[in-house]
C-alpha cells in the first residue's frame, strides 16, 4: 500500500491552474483550499470538497427514491494538492520519529517543511 502525503480531513490547496478536465476539474483555479473527503492510496487519488464536480446518473434506490442526475465530487490525482500549514500556505510534508515521554515509545508524525510544525495530533 502506498503512503501518501495527505490524509482524510486535511485542508489542502490546489497546486496549479488545471486546464484539463481529467486532472483536477476545470472549475477551480490554483490556490483553492478544500477539505480532503476521501483518500484512495492504491490509485493515488483523493476527493477534495468542491473540486472536480461531475454529474452522475443514478438509478432509483431505497435511499434515493427518484434517482436521476446527481452532482458530486470525483477523484483527482494526489500530485495536484498540497497540505496547508498554520499560516495558510501550501507546504511540502516531511516525516520524523517522535518519542512519547510518558511511555517511551516512538511513532512517526508528519510535519510541515515550511514551518516545522507537526500536522498529526
Amino acid at each position: 500500500m502506498t503512503k501518501l502525503h495527505v490524509k482524510k480531513g486535511d485542508m489542502v490547496m490546489l497546486n496549479k491552474t488545471v486546464t484539463s478536465a481529467k486532472s483536477a476539474g476545470e472549475d477551480r483555479e490554483a490556490g483553492y483550499v478544500g477539505k480532503v473527503l476521501k483518500v484512495f492510496p492504491d490509485e493515488e487519488r483523493v476527493i477534495v470538497e468542491g473540486v472536480n464536480i461531475r454529474v452522475f446518473h443514478e438509478k432509483p434506490s431505497p435511499s434515493n427514491r427518484e434517482g436521476g442526475r446527481v452532482e458530486r465530487e470525483a477523484p483527482i490525482h494526489v500530485s495536484n494538492v498540497n497540505p496547508i500549514d498554520s499560516d495558510g500556505n501550501a507546504t511540502r510534508i516531511g516525516r520524523k520519529k517522535v518519542e512519547d515521554p510518558d511511555t517511551g515509545q516512538s511513532h512517526w508524525v508528519r510535519y510541515a517543511k515550511t514551518t516545522g510544525e507537526e500536522l498529526d495530533d
